[in-house]
């Protein structure tokens, strides 16, 4: 896998999890370094450039340093946690971490940013929609992409999910295949043709 060098501002957003916007502001501030495309009003971040600002705000510097998205996996049957984090792993994008329940879910994504969460609805301690409302309701986290997972297929069900802040749903039992493509709609990773 080649290490990517130069970034775009909608790429650097994305690796430091805060909005285009905020990233222009801070370039054209000058606490971003980098440089215009020449005859263009585009701008470009060196990954050096990148590594020392985000270390100096406080920002996470591993997935500028691995490349992988971050996924956690949140559920409590130890076998499709199993097979959902070697699927993962094995295709070599993503780097995962699980947890078995709502409260570890919550200090977890907050203490590694996740790019994205496969959640179960029916977690032993909190129902996943309540996970997504915490979720959506911290600034902080509003980048982070949630696919909860669940048994139960009732429409109403999905539909409050998805109000609740999930970005798709997925009913068990689901090919592996079909969760990776999900995940790299959502994370505008591309997909293998």
């Amino acid at each position: 896998m080649t290490v990517k060098t130069i970034f775009t501002t909608g790429e650097a957003a994305r690796i430091c999890k805060v909005s285009q916007q905020t990233i222009i502001r801070c370039f054209d501030s000058g606490q971003l370094k980098g440089f215009r495309v020449p005859g263009s009003r585009f701008r470009r971040i060196p990954r050096e450039q990148l590594f020392t600002f985000m270390r100096d705000n406080g920002i996470p510097t591993d997935s500028l340093d691995s490349g992988k998205r971050k996924v956690l996996v949140v559920d409590d049957d130890a076998g499709l946690v199993e097979l959902i984090c070697d699927v993962l792993e094995r295709d070599g994008r993503f780097e995962t971490k699980f947890v078995n329940n709502g409260f570890d879910a919550g200090m977890m994504v907050r203490e590694s940013r996740p790019d994205l969460i496969i959640l179960d609805v029916m977690l032993p301690d909190i129902n996943g929609k309540e996970v997504c409302v915490r979720i959506r309701n911290d600034v902080n986290l509003e980048n982070v992409r949630i696919i909860c997972i669940s048994g139960m297929v009732e429409k109403d069900k999905i539909a409050e999910l998805k109000a609740a802040g999930a970005d798709d749903f997925l009913a068990k039992p689901f090919d592996t295949d079909v969760l990776i493509e999900r995940i790299c709609r959502l994370l505008e990773v591309e997909t293998f043709v």
